[in-house]
């Protein structure tokens, strides 16, 4: 998720449980820096190797195991830092910031992403995908129902906040259960059997689906409006990545042949050359318009490169504005 709503949701569980009024404001505040810490692994980066970045945001710090460890290292800065400043003991702070470090790994999984919550048992990237990484909807409740316990002191409200979390990703759940039913009578009615299939929330909300499945050697993109007025906004299809057939100068042995194989487990195989672009390979699981093959990011291959140079990453956004107008338009489509 954003790193506001990983600070919220950290701020929430240690309200639920503090009993005393007076640390509600601490509780809040613990909880929500402890809440952020997990993503200071995207310091982990290199200059040489930017698939680098890829492997290890939402590993090690994220994992249920390190838990602890991050609870334990957030408490010790913010005891020493505004905890006994405040009488706060270090018992406290270190529940209040365990609680709120614990939170982070858990929402994650909930997206679309993927988390290494098992690791470093299994580096599976666990995905639920029941929420989009931004969803207003969802943070905006949570926002409000924190501050009145704040201010109110009554943690009533953050229990309220709490409530409100799991019931919209109850029904981020059921929404995608739908979309998945979608997915595969709309692969039906093409006479596809789905070697896998998948759906993703569209980006900030949990009404407006992508589906993708993969049949016949290429991957078929979609979008579906789950339910209030549930329709089929129809995509279109690329080929699977053959690195033999899209790059066949590239030696198997070089290093670019190795950050393929990288990027197509960071994309959990989804992976196809760039239809516009030869010299990509694209992660065909995300674009702002749900029911396109217009990829967030991608990594370049240079084919006159040396055997120890990486592949580029690349990120795109083209045309925001007009990707979201288009997005909008199937969130607020009428009834037919």
């Amino acid at each position: 998720m954003d790193p506001i709503t990983q600070g919220l949701i950290g701020a929430t569980l240690p309200q639920v449980v503090s009993r005393d009024r007076r640390l509600l404001l601490w509780a809040g505040c613990f909880g929500f820096l402890a809440g952020l810490l997990p993503d200071l692994d995207v310091l982990i980066r290199s200059s040489s190797d930017p698939l680098l970045y890829l492997e290890y945001h939402r590993q090690f710090t994220h994992a249920l195991l390190f838990i602890p460890v991050g609870g334990l290292a957030s408490a010790v800065v913010l005891y020493w830092a505004l905890g006994r400043r405040k009488g706060i003991s270090f018992k406290v702070t270190w529940l209040f910031c365990t609680l709120g470090y614990g939170t982070h790994g858990l929402l994650d999984a909930f997206t679309s992403y993927g988390t290494m919550l098992w690791w470093p048992f299994s580096f599976e990237r666990i995905s639920f995908s029941f929420i989009s990484v931004v969803d207003p909807l969802f943070t905006l409740p949570v926002l409000v129902l924190i501050i009145l316990a704040t201010m109110r002191k009554q943690r009533w409200f953050a229990i309220g906040a709490l409530v409100w979390a799991s019931l919209y990703l109850g029904a981020g759940m059921l929404q995608r259960n739908t979309a998945m039913e979608m997915g595969a009578t709309l692969a039906a009615s093409r006479g596809h059997t789905p070697v896998r299939l998948d759906a993703k929330p569209s980006f900030g909300n949990i009404l407006i689906w992508k589906t993708i499945y993969e049949s016949d050697d290429r991957y078929f993109v979609d979008a579906v409006r789950a339910t209030l007025a549930p329709r089929v906004y129809s995509g279109t299809s690329v080929e699977k990545l053959d690195i033999g057939r899209d790059f066949p100068g590239l030696d198997p042995n070089s290093q670019q042949r190795r950050d393929i194989g990288r990027f197509d487990w960071f994309s959990d195989g989804f992976v196809a050359q760039d239809p516009v672009n030869p010299d990509r390979v694209i992660d065909v699981r995300y674009s702002m318009v749900p029911n396109e093959i217009d990829a967030l990011w991608s990594i370049g291959i240079s084919p006159s490169a040396g055997p120890n140079t990486h592949v580029t990453f690349q990120t795109h956004r083209r045309e925001p504005e007009e990707s979201l107008d288009r997005l909008w338009s199937m969130i607020i489509a009428p009834a037919r």
